[in-house]
């Protein structure tokens, strides 16, 4: 018996010690794709979103605040990577890129938040707990650190830590739902989903590019996509249209052509993070709305359904067969339009 529970034991340590990998290299692989794509303010090299931020706060969120160590594992080697010689501060910032995530998966567990993000709650709890309230942990704790070490003048302080703190809170508004949907997918679309899905990514690989590339300054032309997607896929749909928007809106901005054309530096931040800002935000609050009011629906229509089966029962004399209850269907896929 003991050697059973020392395997169990063995095995469950085995397991975790994977798991804790797995989310630092996954850190990892999300910082080194952040970094492909860079913005110079003050001296300081920032990125307008920041992936690794939204992978540390769905891990936390999915497998519970026990992986911590496999996000400061990840933000260490991040660190050290983009570091030229190690030095004594550099665990200052490895302490606040994992205490912010941690900070937001703790603020969420206490709201109640649902990872399948089907309420309105779920949504703007993500938003201004997990991305705005938690990430001014990290941009104070690494600014303060860069104006403490002299690698920063303190004029600068505001204009940094601003750059910071969106880039880190972009990551939370873009990734984590991204990767808290696909935790949740358990089967693929409908066939019948199928053409519009293709008919939605084809005039988004149409008009984003345009949008963002174009010398005349036509950003607003990518929210009617946003709507339609939300409207029509939900939480996948929404998410992965915003996605494709920032990533190519970044593109534009670092390398400042389109409508990021002649701006200065500090210009082509405030422009770059107000369009992601409020992009995302339309497409994870619109999109939890719909989804909500969809799963409000079916709970109705089935509760109506239950009763008129009830009462043919009643009517016939007989009683009524015993039915369980069920939680509405959270299929981000499905959608109720014909």
């Amino acid at each position: 018996m003991a050697a059973v529970v020392a395997y169990q034991d063995l095995h469950r340590r085995g397991g975790y010690a994977v798991q804790v990998l797995a989310v630092a290299a996954c850190y990892y692989g999300a910082a080194r794709l952040g970094l492909l794509r860079r913005l110079v303010v003050e001296g300081s090299v920032f990125t307008p979103i920041w992936p690794p931020t939204g992978v540390a706060v769905a891990a936390l969120l999915v497998f519970g605040l026990g992986c911590w160590p496999g996000v400061a594992l990840g933000a260490f080697v991040t660190v050290l990577y983009l570091t030229s010689s190690p030095s004594p501060d550099m665990l200052g910032f490895v302490f606040g890129n994992t205490a912010a995530p941690l900070c937001a998966a703790l603020l969420l567990h206490r709201t109640g938040f649902r990872t399948d993000l089907g309420r309105l709650r779920d949504g703007l709890a993500l938003v201004f707990l997990g991305a705005l309230t938690a990430m001014l942990i990290s941009s104070t704790i690494g600014v303060g650190l860069l104006v403490l070490t002299d690698k920063l003048p303190a004029h600068s302080f505001w204009v940094v830590w601003l750059a910071w703190w969106v880039g880190d809170a972009m990551g939370v508004l873009i990734v984590t739902p991204l990767l808290l949907l696909l935790h949740k997918t358990r089967r693929p679309p409908p066939l019948k989903r199928w053409k519009e899905a293709a008919v939605l990514a084809a005039a988004a690989c149409c008009v984003v590019p345009l949008a963002a590339f174009s010398s005349v300054s036509l950003l607003f032309l990518v929210y009617p996509l946003i709507i339609w997607a939300a409207l029509r896929f939900q939480l996948a749909g929404g998410m992965l249209c915003a996605l494709l928007t920032s990533v190519l809106a970044t593109v534009a901005a670092t390398d400042r052509v389109g409508a990021f054309a002649g701006l200065s530096r500090i210009e082509v931040m405030a422009k770059l993070q107000a369009f992601n800002g409020a992009m995302a935000l339309t497409a994870l609050l619109l999109s939890a709305v719909i989804t909500e009011q969809r799963n409000t629906r079916r709970s109705v229509e089935q509760a109506c359904q239950e009763l008129v089966e009830v009462l043919e029962h009643l009517t016939a004399g007989e009683a009524p067969p015993p039915r369980p209850r069920t939680g509405p269907d959270d299929r981000p896929w499905q959608s109720d339009a014909p």
